[in-house]
Formats: structure tokens, sequence, C-alpha cells
């Protein structure tokens, strides 16, 4: 008995307690047809306030998710690359190559990175942006390890430079340079980006970072004869 009584007293308070709220309502509904003309201007920006604060919660929302997945992509890059070996890259078409040195230089922060290899590539298979946004072509040439960059190559890579009015050329290879090549690269501000800086690009090292020892790593002829012996020539 007393239990319903205690449920009939709360039914009782809950009904109240929405007649009031329904009042209220009605009220500020009344006041508002009464003074719309004074308060639809706070009304208005209240709303707009609200909109562009909900809108700049979504697209910092939106921005935090696609940081997130591009930097679980950059991770998951980064955790193929050391698992790439040099022997697989050998095996690659020229176009899987390209689609390589097109990942990693995303991987590095490059933005606007895209292949162009083609019949009409005018020298280039791989354009974009540096991180620090300066434009760049990039040449990639997947020889066998016994084979040599010759210096016409570097040319051709220097004139598609100036037709795209490229900031940098890089040049990417899977064999060696001949001296005179390695030299004119030097010369010219081209980035040559030989196997063993390929090895060290693939597992982890940045582009930008290679351009500090451009020119450099191919070793003295004692190591050259080493190349030969490993490579067949």
């Amino acid at each position: 008995m007393a239990g319903r009584r205690r449920g009939t007293a709360a039914r009782r308070r809950r009904a109240a307690r929405l007649k009031a709220m329904a009042a209220s309502g009605g009220l500020v509904l009344v006041l508002l047809v009464v003074f719309w003309s004074a308060v639809w201007p706070y009304i208005t920006g209240a709303l707009v306030l609200g909109g562009a604060g909900a809108a700049a919660w979504w697209l910092w929302r939106a921005d935090r998710l696609v940081r997130g997945r591009d930097r679980l992509w950059r991770q998951e890059e980064a955790v193929k690359a050391g698992h790439r070996t040099l022997t697989e890259v050998d095996a690659m078409t020229g176009t899987e190559f390209e689609d390589l040195v097109a990942s990693l230089c995303r991987r590095d922060g490059c933005t606007e990175v895209r292949q162009v290899g083609g019949a009409n590539d005018n020298g280039v298979d791989v354009v974009g942006r540096l991180p620090d946004g300066r434009s760049m072509v990039i040449q990639c040439k997947r020889y066998a390890p016994s084979s040599t960059i010759a210096s016409r190559e570097l040319r051709d890579l220097l004139g598609a430079k100036v037709h795209f009015e490229a900031d940098l050329a890089v040049f990417v290879t899977t064999t060696r340079f001949s001296r005179p090549s390695e030299r004119f690269a030097v010369q010219h501000g081209i980035l040559a980006v030989h196997r063993d800086h390929l090895g060290l690009w693939n597992n982890g090292a940045s582009l930008l970072s290679l351009s500090q020892v451009n020119g450099r790593g191919q070793g003295d002829s004692r190591h050259r004869v080493r190349w030969k012996r490993a490579y067949g020539r």
C-alpha cells in the first residue's frame, strides 16, 4: 500500500515538472513573439556562431582523422621498407620501381607526388614537391647492378628540369654512376641516388638527407673492383 502511494506521488511530481516546463516554454515563446523585433539579431547571431563552431569542430575532427590515417600509412610504409631488400627491388618492373620511388617520396612528406612516366614523359618519371615546397622531377632507372649510368642520361634529366621549371632534379637507380656522370650531377645540382644510397633511402633515410652525401658513397678503385666481382663486370 505504501509502495503504491509512493509511486503515485512520484508520478504527480513528474507531471508537475512537465507542466512547469511546458509553461516555461510557452512563456519563452510568447516573449519571443512579443519582442521578436528586438531579439532576432541576437538569436540569429547565436545560431550563426553555433553553426560556425559546429563546422569548425567537424573540420578539426576530420583533420585529426586524416592526419591519424596518414601517420599510420607512414608507419606501415616504414615497416615495409625495413623488410624490402634490394634483391626484391631488382626483380621489379620499371613501373613498379617508379611506384616504389613515389611511395618513398610520400613517406618522407613530399606532396603532389605523381607518376608521369611513359612514351611522352619528357625524361621524367615522377614529379612532386619536397616538404619545404620546392618542386622536383625524378628519373628512375631500374637497371641491372652490373650496368653504369652514363653522363648523357644526366644531361637528359637536366634538360627535363629546365622543361618542367623544377627546383631539384633527382636521378634514382639500382646501379652506379660513371665517374663523369657523378661529376656532372654534382656540378649541376642533380641529386644522384645510386644503389648504395637507394638502400639507405629504402631503409628509412630521408630523400633530403641524401643530398648531404651527394657525389659520394661509390668508393675508390678497390670498391669498384669488388663491385665488378659481385655483379659480373
